[in-house]
């Protein structure tokens, strides 16, 4: 995997150098060039998607084919990906607090409680994080796969309004909070996502609530793959649903090959 465009000043993730945090290399303005063209390791693309320090930051992950694309034949982000990009994703999974997805996504996508890979445990563990990050899922209907509720930890965000009597049997398997009245408000979602510690917060979408989280302002950094392939169709973008209010201006942060696929990371102003 070769850096093409070396991290930029406006959005250093943390310090310059080995961080006490982390314990790896951070590429930053003063040495992001010597990666120029260089195959990263697992320490160096650690550094260089590493999360800022001591505030909240919500990245949001996508694979997309380079017609825009953000679903394969089969309507799963999985057909349109590759080794490359599951390392990545793989990366993101073990650098974060907790994993938010939409209902939808969990169900078309088959959810289960997520793992990491053994080659990324110590990075966690230097971290201070737990083995394995939280599955937080955002439903109005409830609608959640049973194998989601093995683990007591999966956070269910929902609205005032849905059932009853299914809040009362979730509440009872898994962490359950209320995060709007009539339907689930994006900003509630976020608010009790940190309340719970989690600061370090990743989105893997869907479309649909990628949109929800972007027209309410809370997307601090986009992570997108470009997969070398075309598919037309009427497949999703990575976002969908009303229109932002503005167009969301964003910086380029850092700009990763390999294998053909492409990898951006994207700062919203």
């Amino acid at each position: 995997m070769r850096l093409l465009i070396p991290q930029t000043a406006a959005h250093p993730p943390a310090s310059v150098g080995r961080t006490a945090e982390t314990g790896v290399v951070v590429p930053g303005p003063a040495h992001g060039a010597d990666l120029d063209g260089a195959d990263l390791d697992d320490a160096a693309l650690a550094g260089l998607y590493a999360y800022p320090r001591d505030r909240r930051w919500v990245r949001a992950n996508f694979v997309s084919t380079v017609d825009g694309a953000a679903q394969g034949p089969d309507h799963r982000s999985g057909s349109i990906s590759g080794p490359a990009d599951r390392r990545i994703l793989a990366l993101l999974r073990a650098l974060a607090d907790v994993i938010v997805v939409g209902a939808g996504t969990v169900r078309v996508e088959g959810y289960a409680p997520a793992d990491i890979r053994p080659a990324f445990a110590p990075l966690r563990e230097q971290l201070g994080l737990p083995p394995t990050p939280p599955i937080a899922v955002v439903t109005d209907s409830l609608d959640i796969p049973d194998r989601l509720l093995t683990d007591p930890r999966t956070v269910v965000l929902t609205c005032a309004q849905a059932d009853a009597d299914r809040r009362r049997q979730l509440a009872s398997q898994v962490d359950l909070a209320i995060a709007g009245d009539e339907q689930v408000d994006a900003a509630a979602v976020i608010d009790a996502l940190t309340a719970r510690g989690h600061q370090r917060i990743l989105s893997e979408g869907g479309p649909t609530f990628a949109g929800f989280l972007a027209r309410a302002g809370l997307l601090d950094e986009l992570c997108l793959t470009i997969s070398p392939e075309l598919l037309a169709g009427p497949a999703m973008r990575i976002l969908t649903g009303p229109e932002l209010s503005a167009p969301a201006d964003l910086r380029l942060a850092s700009l990763l090959e390999a294998d053909g696929f492409l990898f951006f990371r994207w700062l919203f102003a």
